[in-house]
Parts: C-alpha cells; sequence; structure tokens
C-alpha cells in the first residue's frame, strides 16, 4: 500500500509518490526525465526531450476549448537532494521514505523534494485526465533549476504557441507571485600547500541551526554555519595555533548552511585547555546573539588522540580563516519600492577544503542588476586581496512586475470567487526561471502559485496535504476559464 494511498487529490499524490521513488536530486536527472517520456508515450502525447533532458509534453484543448488561449505549466525535474548525517539513504539511487504527520507529508532523514515534485505531479495528473476542461496545454518541465536554473537557460521553445504560464513553483498558498530576484553563483578558489603536524586532534563542528532556503529566509537572519565556522577560528587562531587538516560546510550555495566541520591540530595540552575553554565561551556568546533567530546553535568538540596530519599551510589556514570571518553575507539591502521585500543578498552556502585549494561558494542574488553586479566586485576585490581567484556561473535574469495583465487578473479573480478573500500579489528575492522564459517567448505573461511547504532544501521540509487539494481546485478553476 502507498504511503499517500487515502490522500487527496488521489492521483496527484499517487503521481508524487511514484517520483520520490525516483532519485532526481540536481545534475542526476536522467531517471526522472526519462519517466516523464514514458509516461508521455504511454498517453499518446507529444514530447520533446532535450540533450539537457529537460522535457516539453503538449495535450490538445479538451472538447469547447479549441479556441481558448494555451496554457504553459511549469516547473522542474530536480530537487535539491540533502540528508541528515549518518542517514542510511544514498540519494544518488535510493527513492525517499514518505511519512505523513498530521497535515503533512515529509520524507524521513531527507529533503522531500516538494520543491518542485509537486509542479510534476500536478501536471501529470492533468495530463493523465479525459475528464479536466482545459485549452491546450504545454508542459513545460526543466532540469537542474536549483543549482543555477541550467535547463532553462538552454531550453528551446519553438514549438509553444502559449503567451500565459502558470509556474508552480512557488511555496505559499494564498499567494501569486508575480516577479523575481536574479541571481549568480559566485566561487572563491585559494591555492593552497600542506604540511605535517604533529599534535592533539580535534573534530570542531557548528551544529544545530535551521538552514533554510536563501531566497526565502534570508531575512530572517538565521545563523550561517560557514561564517559562524569562520569567526570561530579566527578568534580561536587569535590564541591557539591551530592546524586545519580539513573544513567542510554547507550542502548546496542556495541553502543556509546548518552544520560545518573543521578537523584542526593542536600543539600540545595547553594549547587545548585554552581551545576547549575558548570554544565553550564562544558558543555561550553565540547562545545569547541567536538565543531567538537560531536557539539551538551549538559548538561541539570530539577528540580524535594524537595523530600527524597533513595540513593546510599556517599563511594560508590563517588567510581562510580571515576570508570566513570577513566575508559580507545575508541581506545587503531592502527594496525601497515594495515593504518587507528583500532586494540584495548573498549567502555563503559551501565551504570545502581540498588537496590543493579552497573553494568557497556563495549565491548572489538582487532585483536590481546593478546592485548584483556591485555586489560581485565586492566579492572580487576581496578575493583579490586575500590572493584567491573569483569565477561565476549560473548566471540567472529576474523576472520584472509588469503593472498590467489580464492573466494576472484573471488569476486573482478565480482566487477571490474560490477563497472569498483577496490574494496577495508579491515579488519573492528567490529565483524563478520566469525571467528565462519571458526572455524566450515575447509577450509571455507569468503568474507563480504552489501549495503550503515549509523548510524547503532541508531534511524538515514537509508539504501540507490540505493545502495541495486547494491549489489543485485552484489550478483546475484557472484551466477552467476561457
Amino acid at each position: 500500500m502507498r504511503v499517500t494511498e487515502k490522500l487527496e487529490p488521489g492521483k496527484v499524490f499517487a503521481f508524487f509518490e511514484e517520483i520520490c521513488g525516483i532519485p532526481h536530486g540536481s545534475g542526476n536527472v536522467e531517471q526522472i526525465s526519462d519517466y516523464l517520456v514514458k509516461f508521455a508515450q504511454d498517453r499518446g502525447l507529444n514530447y520533446v526531450q532535450d540533450e539537457m533532458k529537460n522535457v516539453i509534453i503538449v495535450k490538445e484543448a479538451a472538447p469547447g476549448y479549441e479556441e481558448a488561449a494555451p496554457i504553459i505549466l511549469q516547473g522542474h525535474m530536480d530537487m535539491v537532494a540533502v540528508k541528515k548525517p549518518g542517514a542510511d539513504i544514498d540519494m544518488q539511487t535510493d527513492g525517499l521514505r514518505l511519512a505523513i504527520d498530521g497535515d503533512y507529508l515529509y520524507a524521513e532523514d531527507t529533503s522531500l523534494g516538494g520543491d518542485d515534485g509537486i509542479a510534476v505531479a500536478y501536471a501529470l495528473a492533468i495530463l493523465d485526465s479525459d475528464e479536466i476542461k482545459h485549452p491546450r496545454l504545454e508542459v513545460i518541465l526543466t532540469v537542474d533549476e536549483e543549482v543555477g536554473m541550467d535547463g532553462a537557460r538552454v531550453l528551446d521553445v519553438s514549438m509553444l504557441k502559449g503567451k500565459r504560464m502558470l509556474n508552480l513553483d512557488s511555496e505559499e498558498e494564498g499567494i501569486i507571485l508575480a516577479g523575481c530576484a536574479g541571481g549568480t553563483r559566485v566561487d572563491w578558489m585559494l591555492s593552497i600547500e600542506r604540511e605535517k603536524k604533529q599534535g592533539i586532534v580535534y573534530e570542531m563542528s557548528v551544529k544545530g541551526l535551521l538552514g533554510g532556503h536563501s531566497g526565502v529566509e534570508i531575512d530572517k537572519e538565521r545563523g550561517n554555519a560557514n561564517c559562524l565556522m569562520g569567526r570561530l577560528l579566527y578568534e580561536l587562531s587569535n590564541g591557539v595555533e591551530i592546524g586545519l587538516a580539513n573544513l567542510e560546510g554547507g550542502l548546496a550555495d542556495n541553502a543556509i548552511p546548518r552544520e560545518a566541520t573543521a578537523t584542526v591540530v593542536l600543539q600540545d595540552q595547553k594549547a587545548e585547555m585554552l581551545f576547549i575553554e575558548w570554544a565553550r565561551g564562544i558558543e555561550a556568546e553565540w547562545k545569547t546573539e541567536l538565543q531567538t533567530k537560531d536557539p539551538e546553535v551549538r559548538v561541539e568538540l570530539k577528540k580524535l588522540g594524537e595523530q600527524s596530519l597533513d595540513c593546510v599551510e599556517q599563511t594560508k589556514a590563517r588567510t581562510l580563516f580571515a576570508m570566513l570571518c570577513g566575508a559580507p553575507n545575508g541581506v545587503q539591502a531592502m527594496s525601497a519600492d515594495m515593504k518587507g521585500l528583500v532586494e540584495t543578498s548573498l549567502n555563503m552556502g559551501v565551504v570545502r577544503v581540498e588537496e590543493h585549494q579552497i573553494c568557497i561558494q556563495f549565491s548572489v542574488r538582487s532585483s536590481l542588476e546593478s546592485a548584483k553586479k556591485g555586489l560581485i566586485q565586492k566579492l572580487e576585490c576581496l578575493a583579490r586581496m586575500a590572493g584567491a581567484t573569483q569565477e561565476m556561473r549560473g548566471d540567472y535574469p529576474g523576472w520584472a512586475y509588469k503593472k498590467e495583465s489580464p492573466f494576472r487578473d484573471m488569476a486573482v479573480r478565480v482566487f477571490r470567487e474560490m477563497y472569498g478573500k483577496e490574494p496577495q500579489i508579491q515579488a519573492i528575492h528567490a529565483g524563478l526561471e520566469c525571467g528565462f522564459l519571458q526572455a524566450k517567448i515575447p509577450g509571455l505573461e507569468c503568474v507563480s502559485i504552489g501549495p503550503d511547504m515549509k523548510d524547503i532544501h532541508t531534511t524538515e521540509e514537509k508539504l501540507s496535504i490540505s493545502s495541495t487539494e486547494r491549489v489543485w481546485k485552484y489550478v483546475l478553476e484557472i484551466l477552467k476559464q476561457k
């Protein structure tokens, strides 16, 4: 029996559970893409699968809707695949283990992929039905959205006729999104040499943080494990000589990192005593500093005994500590035009010490192209001063708000009629693929909606079952309009 067997809408949750049984983290999308192709083939639907594994499926209008303007349904098939430390699951090869807690569906020990598996499930349930009323449907399901919108970047839209697009990649019911920030990924690389250090080895971790989506939760000013680890290493190294053998923090550049772990070598017992005392003192300060924003923050120390390890050469280690401690992070500016909207931000999502280099990865976002450019320049200046190099990847455009949009007006009217209240019209700081598709399809009108989800991109991710049903009905009402 399926976990979602008794949930409504039945077809939506049946398809969602099938999707969850297929590994589909960003960069690991071949299986899910082929699954979508087989779905289309089995139903005799026109489809295109490109070299990137993007899939477009077309279903002609239902009887009576032949003259209605086509609608594009759009989402992405990849997910941010993260798991709890020590979890017995390989997200490259294993499906998710779904479970239900009251009104919420979640995955045991991993992220759920409701972002954006629910869009795929909605689309498949619509395409599978012979009863739903709709105009010509053009379903776009892209790959690798979570790592830079790489699928949307290269998508060929020449087969599409639609000028109205319903993006299903939002996470809050009752909000109709009508604009989003643009962004890019920025990587710092610092070349290193290694040297042997003998001493008392500790594994030091920053843990207990809430994390979250760097576009959605960045304004909550939660602790960033990489930045906190930088502060910790910088402060400790001012009083104790620390050999750094390894450092790993964060799982994705667009997720606020919840944990970071460093392996360090201390010279002797005196250094060890100071190290422990200072680490505990810093932890106490953080518990006060973050008592409301991130109350479970903690520093864990695990003694590994006397060892000889290859460590980052001391001068470069000190440079790294300063880079991590001094790099900007979080909200840089708020919008002057839309109250409460973050205008510009960045997130130090990943830190990794490799054999011959250190890599630090940022996600930079802004609704103003000039502000995004200015922040990238600031990072470049800091990298140069530290003797590091900087590279950019995955640049994507913003989605500009349009004052006039008949499609948005229709979505608002349908919402009002269904819910008996007005929806909120918002722009968001997170990125959506609407910007790329607007650039490819002149005159395209977009709105973005979705059911309630919590803590996306984390192992605490949850999808509201009741909201999924209400938004399903809302989508069907939009499709009925002529």
